[in-house]
């Protein structure tokens, strides 16, 4: 039980709300865009599982890969395989144990899931090695979230369409967007062991203002949505206070100043997923 709960630590299994609320987001939307109804129980069960090893089986995946790293960073050195809390050992059988939970949820759902599970699979292992030739790291990782509302919709329509990909464009865009924010912390880091990242290739004044453009880039695809699927006044709602909350989360990071990023990362990316959900599934269920 100990090792499970360094395991979970180790992986912030709490910040699976960064991706699941827009995988529910994706699977409500696209069924009732497509079918005029919200995704059955079984399909809910099988989604939430999908997604738990895909988010799984990828956190575990980096952390293993970049265990040196990790080592060699003040920042992440008491992670729990540089500290020795968990062995690689350990960690590849999470991996293996997820990713498991992942094909035999998708599986459960229709053939098109199956289809595009190896591009799902592909993005989770290559993001963590993106770092180490191209500063497009975060775009990349941006793509791998975004798989999360893609796969929703996928899940419960067993279709693609337009409506889909501009989903897509929005998660993918806030994901790179934060990640870029986030890796301001690591850029002389990054610069001197020859890692690459906007912040460290750009600067980080340059950094934050590629963020800012990402996240404009977000909530027009955000506000595109409510013209291309049911979705209303409630979502549109929801979709200006996501806008104010990057506003918000941008006033909190200053190139001189980056004693907020934590806040700006992990606790209002958090609000910004629910609250899409939350406005989205309440202007379906209401009108």
């Amino acid at each position: 039980m100990n090792k499970l709960k360094i395991f979970l630590e180790m992986i912030k299994f709490e910040h699976t709300i960064f991706a699941l609320p827009f995988a529910f987001l994706g699977a409500i939307l696209g069924s009732y865009t497509i079918n005029g109804a919200l995704p059955s129980a079984i399909d809910w069960l099988w989604i939430t599982l999908a997604m738990i090893g895909a988010r799984t089986a990828a956190m575990s995946l980096n952390r293993v890969i970049d265990a040196k790293i990790d080592e060699a960073n003040p920042r992440t050195a008491n992670r729990a395989i540089p500290a020795g809390l968990l062995s690689k050992a350990e960690t590849i059988l999470f991996i293996v144990l997820s990713f498991a939970l992942l094909f035999v949820a998708t599986f459960n759902l229709n053939m098109l899931a199956v289809y595009l599970l190896p591009i799902a699979v592909f993005f989770l292992v290559i993001y963590s090695y993106t770092k180490r030739f191209t500063w497009a790291c975060h775009i990349v990782l941006g793509i791998t979230i975004a798989l999360a509302p893609l796969g929703g919709w996928v899940a419960a329509t067993g279709v693609l369409t337009v409506e889909a990909f501009v989903l897509f464009l929005a998660v993918a865009m806030w994901t790179a967007g934060f990640d870029i924010i986030y890796a301001t912390q690591d850029a002389d880091y990054d610069k001197g062991a020859k890692l690459y990242s906007i912040p460290s290739h750009f600067g980080i004044p340059k950094a934050l203002k590629i963020a800012r453009g990402f996240h404009l880039v977000s909530f027009l695809a955000m506000l595109t949505l409510s013209a291309l699927t049911p979705l209303g006044i409630i979502y549109l709602i929801g979709a200006l206070i996501a806008g104010g909350i990057m506003i918000y989360e941008h006033s909190l990071v200053k190139p001189h100043d980056l004693s907020k990023v934590n806040v700006a990362f992990f606790t209002m990316n958090g609000v910004i997923s629910i609250t899409i959900f939350l406005f989205a599934l309440g202007d379906i269920l209401l009108f």
